[in-house]
Protein backbone atom coordinates (compact mmCIF):
# COMPACT_ATOMS: atom_id res chain seq x y z
CA UNK A 1 0.00 0.00 0.00
CA UNK A 2 0.96 3.88 -0.73
CA UNK A 3 0.28 5.98 1.65
CA UNK A 4 0.54 10.40 3.00
CA UNK A 5 1.60 10.96 6.10
CA UNK A 6 0.96 14.25 7.95
CA UNK A 7 3.63 14.24 11.06
CA UNK A 8 3.32 16.08 13.69
CA UNK A 9 5.32 15.89 17.01
CA UNK A 10 6.16 13.27 19.67
CA UNK A 11 7.23 9.47 18.65
CA UNK A 12 4.13 8.98 17.18
CA UNK A 13 5.01 9.34 13.14
CA UNK A 14 8.30 7.54 14.09
CA UNK A 15 6.81 4.99 15.41
CA UNK A 16 3.80 4.99 12.18
CA UNK A 17 6.75 4.72 9.98
CA UNK A 18 8.62 2.18 11.22
CA UNK A 19 5.69 -0.57 11.42
CA UNK A 20 5.07 0.66 7.70
CA UNK A 21 8.23 -0.32 6.76
CA UNK A 22 8.10 -3.68 8.24
CA UNK A 23 4.72 -4.23 6.65
CA UNK A 24 5.81 -3.05 2.84
CA UNK A 25 3.93 0.09 2.93
CA UNK A 26 5.34 3.43 1.01
CA UNK A 27 5.03 6.20 3.08
CA UNK A 28 5.54 9.88 1.67
CA UNK A 29 5.65 12.15 4.54
CA UNK A 30 4.64 15.85 4.94
CA UNK A 31 6.37 17.27 8.11
CA UNK A 32 5.78 20.06 10.04
CA UNK A 33 8.30 22.60 10.65
CA UNK A 34 8.81 23.00 14.38
CA UNK A 35 7.13 19.81 15.67
CA UNK A 36 7.89 16.89 13.40
CA UNK A 37 10.93 14.92 14.63
CA UNK A 38 13.86 14.83 12.49
CA UNK A 39 14.11 10.53 12.11
CA UNK A 40 10.93 10.80 9.80
CA UNK A 41 13.08 11.71 7.01
CA UNK A 42 15.07 9.15 7.49
CA UNK A 43 11.83 6.52 7.17
CA UNK A 44 10.20 7.82 4.59
CA UNK A 45 9.91 7.16 0.52
CA UNK A 46 10.14 11.42 0.44
CA UNK A 47 9.65 13.73 2.86
CA UNK A 48 8.79 17.39 2.48
CA UNK A 49 8.89 19.84 5.36
CA UNK A 50 6.81 22.62 5.45
CA UNK A 51 4.47 25.14 8.02
CA UNK A 52 0.81 24.31 9.77
CA UNK A 53 0.22 27.71 7.96
CA UNK A 54 0.89 25.41 4.02
CA UNK A 55 -2.81 24.17 3.44
CA UNK A 56 -2.67 24.90 -0.13
CA UNK A 57 1.56 23.52 -0.32
CA UNK A 58 0.32 20.58 1.74
CA UNK A 59 -2.44 19.43 -1.15
CA UNK A 60 0.15 20.14 -3.84
CA UNK A 61 2.70 17.83 -2.30
CA UNK A 62 -0.10 14.97 -1.50
CA UNK A 63 -2.08 15.31 -5.83
CA UNK A 64 1.71 15.56 -7.32
CA UNK A 65 2.47 12.20 -5.38
CA UNK A 66 -0.53 10.90 -6.64
CA UNK A 67 -1.83 10.21 -2.77
CA UNK A 68 -4.99 8.76 -2.33
CA UNK A 69 -5.48 8.31 1.28
CA UNK A 70 -3.58 10.18 3.93
CA UNK A 71 -2.96 9.67 7.77
CA UNK A 72 -2.39 12.53 10.11
CA UNK A 73 0.41 11.14 12.94
CA UNK A 74 1.86 12.90 16.17
CA UNK A 75 -0.22 16.20 17.89
CA UNK A 76 -0.48 20.04 16.59
CA UNK A 77 0.57 22.62 19.42
CA UNK A 78 -2.49 24.07 19.37
CA UNK A 79 -1.04 27.17 20.39
CA UNK A 80 0.03 27.40 16.52
CA UNK A 81 -2.89 28.36 16.25
CA UNK A 82 -1.97 31.86 17.90
CA UNK A 83 1.68 31.76 16.05
CA UNK A 84 3.23 34.44 13.79
CA UNK A 85 2.97 32.39 10.83
CA UNK A 86 0.82 33.88 8.20
CA UNK A 87 -1.88 31.19 6.64
CA UNK A 88 -1.48 30.75 2.92
CA UNK A 89 -4.80 31.81 0.84
CA UNK A 90 -6.44 28.31 1.53
CA UNK A 91 -5.84 28.04 4.95
CA UNK A 92 -6.87 31.11 5.53
CA UNK A 93 -10.12 30.72 3.98
CA UNK A 94 -10.65 27.64 5.95
CA UNK A 95 -10.18 29.69 9.38
CA UNK A 96 -12.63 32.52 8.19
CA UNK A 97 -15.40 29.89 7.52
CA UNK A 98 -15.24 28.15 10.88
CA UNK A 99 -17.35 29.69 13.61
CA UNK A 100 -15.00 28.04 16.29
CA UNK A 101 -11.27 27.26 16.47
CA UNK A 102 -11.34 24.32 18.49
CA UNK A 103 -9.58 20.74 17.27
CA UNK A 104 -12.52 19.45 15.94
CA UNK A 105 -13.74 22.67 14.13
CA UNK A 106 -10.09 23.08 12.32
CA UNK A 107 -9.60 19.30 11.25
CA UNK A 108 -12.89 18.80 9.89
CA UNK A 109 -12.75 21.47 7.67
CA UNK A 110 -9.27 20.76 6.55
CA UNK A 111 -10.63 16.91 6.23
CA UNK A 112 -13.47 18.53 3.70
CA UNK A 113 -10.71 20.52 1.76
CA UNK A 114 -8.63 17.30 1.43
CA UNK A 115 -12.14 15.30 0.36
CA UNK A 116 -12.00 17.89 -2.55
CA UNK A 117 -9.55 17.31 -3.69
CA UNK A 118 -10.09 13.12 -3.90
CA UNK A 119 -7.89 12.53 -1.05
CA UNK A 120 -9.26 10.93 2.16
CA UNK A 121 -8.27 10.66 5.60
CA UNK A 122 -8.09 7.99 7.22
CA UNK A 123 -7.84 6.55 10.79
CA UNK A 124 -4.68 7.88 12.47
CA UNK A 125 -3.79 4.36 14.30
CA UNK A 126 -4.19 2.80 11.32
CA UNK A 127 -0.50 1.27 11.46
CA UNK A 128 -0.62 1.07 15.37
CA UNK A 129 -3.45 -0.70 16.27
CA UNK A 130 -1.31 -3.04 18.81
CA UNK A 131 -0.28 0.39 20.62
CA UNK A 132 -3.52 1.12 21.79
CA UNK A 133 -4.31 0.66 25.80
CA UNK A 134 -5.73 -2.10 26.64
CA UNK A 135 -8.61 -2.38 29.32
CA UNK A 136 -7.55 -3.04 33.24
CA UNK A 137 -4.89 -2.70 34.88
CA UNK A 138 -1.61 -2.33 32.65
CA UNK A 139 0.82 -2.56 35.35
CA UNK A 140 2.16 -4.35 38.34
CA UNK A 141 0.54 -1.99 40.86
CA UNK A 142 -3.47 -1.88 40.90
CA UNK A 143 -4.65 1.68 41.89
CA UNK A 144 -5.73 1.62 45.54
CA UNK A 145 -9.07 2.89 47.01
CA UNK A 146 -8.19 7.05 46.80
CA UNK A 147 -6.83 6.82 43.04
CA UNK A 148 -10.01 4.96 42.32
CA UNK A 149 -12.17 7.64 43.50
CA UNK A 150 -10.22 10.24 42.53
CA UNK A 151 -9.88 8.57 38.48
CA UNK A 152 -13.54 8.00 38.89
CA UNK A 153 -14.29 11.61 39.34
CA UNK A 154 -11.60 12.95 37.03
CA UNK A 155 -13.68 10.88 33.98
CA UNK A 156 -16.61 12.95 35.05
CA UNK A 157 -15.03 15.82 34.53
CA UNK A 158 -12.62 15.40 31.49
CA UNK A 159 -15.41 13.67 29.64
CA UNK A 160 -17.34 16.71 30.09
CA UNK A 161 -14.52 19.28 29.41
CA UNK A 162 -13.52 16.54 26.04
CA UNK A 163 -17.61 16.98 24.52
CA UNK A 164 -16.36 21.33 24.77
CA UNK A 165 -13.07 20.46 23.01
CA UNK A 166 -11.43 22.24 25.86
CA UNK A 167 -8.90 19.11 26.48
CA UNK A 168 -8.09 15.74 27.37
CA UNK A 169 -6.83 15.42 30.67
CA UNK A 170 -7.28 16.70 34.35
CA UNK A 171 -5.06 16.61 36.99
CA UNK A 172 -7.37 15.65 40.45
CA UNK A 173 -6.24 15.34 43.77
CA UNK A 174 -8.26 14.50 47.04
CA UNK A 175 -11.44 14.21 44.50
CA UNK A 176 -11.02 17.71 43.20
CA UNK A 177 -10.29 19.37 40.01
CA UNK A 178 -6.66 20.76 40.32
CA UNK A 179 -5.71 21.66 36.73
CA UNK A 180 -7.52 21.17 33.54
CA UNK A 181 -5.42 21.14 29.87
CA UNK A 182 -5.58 23.45 27.51
CA UNK A 183 -3.51 24.52 24.90
CA UNK A 184 -0.39 24.14 26.72
CA UNK A 185 -0.33 20.31 26.82
CA UNK A 186 -0.10 17.66 29.41
CA UNK A 187 3.20 17.85 30.89
CA UNK A 188 2.80 21.77 31.02
CA UNK A 189 -0.66 21.30 33.41
CA UNK A 190 0.95 18.52 35.45
CA UNK A 191 3.23 21.07 36.13
CA UNK A 192 1.05 23.78 37.34
CA UNK A 193 -1.09 21.41 39.05
CA UNK A 194 1.75 20.25 41.42
CA UNK A 195 2.47 23.65 42.00
CA UNK A 196 -1.04 24.42 43.51
CA UNK A 197 -1.00 21.38 45.50
CA UNK A 198 1.83 21.19 48.36
CA UNK A 199 2.89 18.22 47.87
CA UNK A 200 -0.53 15.81 48.21
CA UNK A 201 -0.42 13.24 45.25
CA UNK A 202 -1.58 13.58 41.91
CA UNK A 203 -3.95 11.17 39.45
CA UNK A 204 -3.70 11.83 35.79
CA UNK A 205 -6.85 11.03 33.69
CA UNK A 206 -6.68 11.12 29.89
CA UNK A 207 -9.95 10.52 27.48
CA UNK A 208 -10.85 10.66 23.75
CA UNK A 209 -13.14 12.76 22.37
CA UNK A 210 -16.43 11.68 21.85
CA UNK A 211 -16.45 11.01 18.22
CA UNK A 212 -16.80 7.70 16.53
CA UNK A 213 -13.85 8.11 14.36
CA UNK A 214 -9.62 8.03 15.47
CA UNK A 215 -8.79 10.24 12.36
CA UNK A 216 -7.14 13.15 14.64
CA UNK A 217 -6.22 14.14 17.86
CA UNK A 218 -5.97 10.60 19.51
CA UNK A 219 -4.57 10.71 22.94
CA UNK A 220 -1.33 9.30 23.48
CA UNK A 221 0.86 8.99 26.38
CA UNK A 222 4.79 7.28 26.85
CA UNK A 223 7.82 7.01 28.44
CA UNK A 224 7.81 11.11 28.77
CA UNK A 225 4.51 11.18 30.01
CA UNK A 226 5.48 8.54 33.00
CA UNK A 227 8.88 10.73 33.75
CA UNK A 228 6.36 14.00 34.24
CA UNK A 229 4.59 12.15 36.65
CA UNK A 230 7.10 10.66 38.39
CA UNK A 231 8.27 14.39 38.55
CA UNK A 232 5.37 16.14 39.62
CA UNK A 233 4.05 13.55 42.04
CA UNK A 234 1.47 12.08 40.14
CA UNK A 235 0.76 8.39 41.29
CA UNK A 236 -2.25 6.65 38.67
CA UNK A 237 -2.96 7.18 34.97
CA UNK A 238 -5.98 6.40 33.88
CA UNK A 239 -6.69 6.26 29.90
CA UNK A 240 -10.16 5.02 27.60
CA UNK A 241 -9.11 1.84 25.91
CA UNK A 242 -8.85 1.18 22.82
CA UNK A 243 -8.75 4.92 21.84
CA UNK A 244 -5.29 6.17 23.57
CA UNK A 245 -1.47 5.32 22.49
CA UNK A 246 0.86 3.97 24.75
CA UNK A 247 3.94 4.76 22.89
CA UNK A 248 7.31 2.92 23.92
CA UNK A 249 4.73 1.12 25.68
CA UNK A 250 7.48 -1.55 27.16
CA UNK A 251 9.39 1.42 28.03
CA UNK A 252 6.39 3.46 29.29
CA UNK A 253 5.04 0.75 31.24
CA UNK A 254 8.22 -0.54 33.32
CA UNK A 255 9.24 3.27 34.12
CA UNK A 256 5.80 3.41 35.26
CA UNK A 257 6.36 0.28 37.74
CA UNK A 258 9.52 1.79 38.58
CA UNK A 259 8.24 4.83 39.98
CA UNK A 260 4.99 3.04 41.55
CA UNK A 261 2.64 4.59 39.18
CA UNK A 262 -0.49 2.81 38.29
CA UNK A 263 -1.49 2.64 34.47
CA UNK A 264 -5.03 1.42 33.96
CA UNK A 265 -7.12 1.48 30.89
CA UNK A 266 -11.34 2.19 31.43
CA UNK A 267 -14.02 1.61 28.72
CA UNK A 268 -14.65 5.15 26.66
CA UNK A 269 -17.51 6.56 27.78
CA UNK A 270 -20.88 5.20 25.83
CA UNK A 271 -19.25 1.71 25.42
Amino acid sequence: MRYGLIAGSSRFPVLALEEARRLGHEVVVVALKDHAPPEVERLAARCYWITIAELGRLIDILKSEGITEVIMAGQVKHTSLFSSLRPDWRLFRVLMSLEQRNTDALIGAVQKELEREGIRLADSTLLLKPLLAGEGVLTRRAPDGEERKDIEYGRRVANALAALDIGQSVAVSERACVAVEAMEGTDAMLRRAASLVNGRPLRLVKVSRRRAHLLFDVPVAGPGTIRTMAETGATALAVDAGRTLLLDRDEMLALADQHGITVIGYPPEGE
